[in-house]
């Protein structure tokens, strides 16, 4: 077995990520299996060193140990370019130059598992106009999504606990791929990564369910092996709400600062039990 978990260096860790990192680990090392850490920087804009020393920072803290150094998804660019390469040779991707503001307005676009569905307006362009405007124009590349879902096969994956699943990828539409800002989306980086690093059992948030519709596709159409995936419930705050970075009184930081005992936290996440005023909870 071998699990994982993957701060993006955006902001400082919180109860959630604790969480998170605390199954990831226990859960592995129950096995006798391995635990890794990926720091997933490629969000040039937003991805800071201060946060990734703060990152390993806190789970030292909470006596999180970890199997060889940490993996960086910056050092992976080739692999992505790679991969974009493959699936742009089978014609199952294509360049977009819609901003989100052309999205927005277009009354077609319906909602699906992570918001508006992209509406398909690159799609159709000819093939001269799309090399015309790759010569000057910010573009994305999507996944041609029906076309892809044909190719693809058998897309189950595995909950555990709960069985087989059915992967919907066509309820994503065409997603990106590779953004304007950054050389790979989420969708593509990490389960490239996962594949690579060689991770068994991907242990995550529930919030991320319907993205394994996506990574399951994705495995199917470059040949990946499929893990073993478990979504938990989130850790939430007084207000009910899941908590995010801007939640400076839930951060780990803050937590280590006022005087709380990491290993003793860490002991208690993993058996359920979070400080008064948070609480467990499905999306």
């Amino acid at each position: 077995m071998l699990t994982r978990f993957a701060p993006s260096p955006t902001g400082e860790l919180h109860l959630g990520h604790a969480y998170s990192a605390v199954l990831a680990h226990e859960t592995a090392r129950a096995a006798n299996g391995g635990f890794r850490i990926r720091i997933d920087d490629i969000d040039g804009s937003r991805s800071r060193e201060e946060f990734v020393a703060a990152s390993l920072a806190d789970l030292d803290w909470l006596g999180i140990d970890r199997d060889g150094d940490p993996v960086r998804q910056s050092t992976h660019l080739g692999a992505y370019g790679a991969a974009l390469d493959t699936l742009r040779a089978r014609g199952l991707v294509y360049p977009c130059f819609c901003t989100r503001a052309d999205i927005a307005a277009s009354l077609a676009a319906p909602h699906g598992p992570s918001g508006a569905i992209y509406p398909g307006t690159c799609r159709s362009l000819s093939g001269a106009e799309r090399e015309r405007r790759l010569a000057g124009e910010p573009h994305c590349w999507r996944l041609d999504m029906a076309r892809a879902v044909a190719l693809a096969g058998d897309l189950t994956w595995e909950e555990a606990g709960q069985g087989l699943r059915i992967a919907d990828p066509l309820a994503h539409g065409d997603v990106v791929l590779a953004r304007k800002d950054a050389p790979a989306s989420y969708h593509l980086a990490s389960t490239l990564d996962d594949a690579a690093m060689g991770v068994t059992h991907v242990i995550r948030g529930a919030d991320l369910v319907a993205s394994t519709d996506v990574h399951r596709l994705l495995q199917a159409l470059l040949g990946l092996p499929t893990p073993l995936y478990r979504h938990h419930a989130l850790v939430c705050g007084p207000d009910g709400k899941r908590l995010a970075k801007r939640d400076a009184a839930a951060s780990l930081a803050s937590l280590r600062a006022s005087g709380v005992d990491g290993r003793a936290l860490a002991a208690d996440l993993a058996a359920g039990r979070l400080p008064a005023g948070y609480s467990l909870q499905m999306p």
